[in-house]
């Protein structure tokens, strides 16, 4: 599951109970796409892991250490110049959006007091950790980003920074009744009530919004203009929404993993009432989860690519001998035949001599029988 805004949300709360006023003492980058940043806060040391690759962009505390390259990458370098012994300042989310942005109180060469910004965007193939000044302009990045790469966007230095919005979505934190009510009637008629909530508000997931209709007894696959329809339905459909954005904003989250036959599939950072109690595991912070999460997914995904490559030579002996059994079978049937050809045999051997050339049969004296015997002749 990618990071949606919720998740987002929890890391921020937990990172901000617990790293407001911590320093940088350690800036590595054991991955061309990830940052390992080493902080002491409140007398203890952290790690926090910033991975901007494609198909599985995170952040999160780790108690496992990483092996650096032995030359350090420019972007690291630069980090290193800049923020190094730096002072967290702030820790945010941007209007709900799949970012992190990291505020740090540093000194510059003159011994003044400046501030920087690290940007963590967790947006699939388009994740990306961005440096800035406090102005917004961009330092440098973990990614470069042309124009010949996206129309859209370009992220280099010396560009302004700003927060990609996704259009036709709304903050749902922010979000009212009224404005709630406009976003789903706009939907009707075009998707299923799930869609139109996650398509409707930014940072809200799939799951989330299926989330939302089970808490308001809705199946997720209802037809939009029907709730719309149901000024009860709808009342029912923004109470849970409500209720799941008050919970954002007081920090009242909830991580638990979900499982199906035993395999990690999900996990959550509210209640999940689509979930059997058996399938559900907590935890006691986001971390802790995700940690577990992709490691219990790893094994899982090593277990299944070695038994696929047991399977696979399985399977090829298993076609090779079933060929072998179709030939032997055949020859087997062959072989019902013996007693005709043996006669053949001995026919050609007597008679053979006669055959014109070229000659697709020959019509000979079966002794045997005082009969006439075609043979077929190759």
């Amino acid at each position: 599951m990618a990071f949606d805004g919720i998740t987002v949300a929890a890391i921020v709360h937990e990172l901000n109970k617990i790293m407001i006023e911590g320093r940088i003492n350690k800036i590595s980058q054991p991955e061309k796409d990830e940052l390992l940043l080493t902080i002491k806060a409140g007398g203890t040391q952290y790690r926090l892991i910033m991975s901007a690759n494609p198909s599985l962009p995170l952040v999160y505390l780790t108690e496992e250490n990483k092996v650096s390259p032995a030359v350090a990458p420019t972007f690291t370098m630069l980090l290193r110049k800049h923020i190094q012994n730096g002072r967290i300042i702030s820790i945010t989310q941007p209007d709900f959006e799949r970012i992190i942005v990291m505020e740090i109180e540093h000194l510059d060469e003159m011994g003044d007091i400046c501030r920087k910004k690290l940007i963590i965007e967790l947006m699939g193939k388009y994740s990306n950790i961005i440096f800035t000044d406090n102005e917004g302009k961009i330092l440098d990045s973990i990614k470069h980003i042309n124009a010949m790469t996206s129309s859209v966007r370009e992220v280099l230095p010396g560009l302004e920074y700003f927060v990609p919005k996704q259009e036709g979505r709304i903050n749902p934190i922010t979000t009212d009744y009224e404005a709630f009510v406009e976003r789903i009637t706009d939907k009707a008629g075009k998707c299923d009530i799930q869609r139109a909530i996650s398509s409707s508000f930014t940072g809200i997931s799939p799951m989330i919004a299926a989330e939302i209709c089970e808490w308001a007894e809705l199946a997720a696959d209802t037809a939009t203009e029907s709730v719309v329809a149901s000024a009860e339905q709808l009342k029912r459909l923004w109470q849970s929404f409500e209720n799941i954005m008050n919970r954002v904003k007081a920090g009242e989250f909830t991580p638990v993993m979900l499982y199906e036959n035993s395999v990690p599939r999900d996990y959550c950072m509210i209640p999940v009432a689509s979930y059997e109690p058996d399938n559900i595991r907590e935890f006691d912070d986001v971390s802790a989860l995700i940690s577990s999460f992709y490691k219990e997914k790893e094994a899982v995904s090593r277990a299944h690519q070695k038994s696929a490559d047991l399977r696979k030579i399985v399977q090829t002996i298993l076609e090779r001998d079933v060929k072998k059994y179709d030939l032997q079978i055949k020859q087997l049937k062959d072989t019902e035949k013996m007693e005709k050809f043996r006669i053949y045999g001995e026919l050609l051997n007597t008679y053979g001599y006669s055959a014109e050339p070229g000659a697709k049969s020959i019509t000979v004296d079966n002794y045997y029988t005082n009969e006439k015997m075609e043979i077929p002749l190759d």
